[in-house]
């Protein structure tokens, strides 16, 4: 867990019991970030019978995360350098993810209806997307206020991402967290 100033920053531990991931699942960290905080664990839960596709734009962070999984011994990881706003770049089969995890991803990129499209592309029907990103308000670190979202204009943008509201959840002080299904 990360922590700010003795305040609960992003809860990775929290984030990933509310996955619901279990062995044998096929599974997409869509901007893995260089640290693997979710792909690493992710892989752990899906054991030797399932998949993890850690999906970054930028190669550097996928030999870290990659390196990082050696060294742990992760073998059920495939590393996918995309652009998740070009629907399509991942090359993952369609349909073929149970779980997806978009974490501090939106408010980096201007696509976020082809991110959420790409993602619901690649889910199987009644697959899961978790959407984890910063709280609208102002406090002295993290991205400017103006480019988060509120989880609001996330569950009204995932509608014609063919993706429905799930469930809201806590995830830590500054965060918020989305389940969306693929209908």
């Amino acid at each position: 867990m990360a922590v700010a100033g003795g305040t609960q920053f992003l809860n990775f531990d929290e984030v990933i019991a509310k996955a619901k991931v279990i062995e044998g699942m096929k599974v997409g960290d869509f901007g893995c970030g260089n640290q693997g905080y979710f792909a690493i664990p992710l892989a752990q839960a899906v054991g030797k019978t399932g998949l993890v596709y850690a999906v970054d734009i930028q190669k550097p962070v996928l030999e870290a995360v990659q390196n990082k999984a050696k060294l742990q011994g992760i073998t059920n990881m495939e590393f996918v350098w995309a652009n998740l706003e070009k629907v399509g770049s991942t090359g993952i089969p369609a349909a073929s993810l149970d779980f997806e995890l978009l974490a501090n991803v939106l408010f980096q990129n201007s696509k976020k209806l082809e991110i959420l499209k790409e993602a619901s592309r690649l889910l199987k029907p009644g697959g899961r997307l978790m959407v984890v990103d910063w709280k609208k308000t102002g406090i002295p670190f993290g991205p400017p206020v103006n480019l988060r979202l509120d989880s609001s204009d996330v569950v009204k943008m995932s509608a014609e991402a063919n993706l429905r509201f799930g469930e809201e959840m806590e995830v830590g002080s500054y965060f918020w967290g989305l389940i969306l299904v693929k209908a």
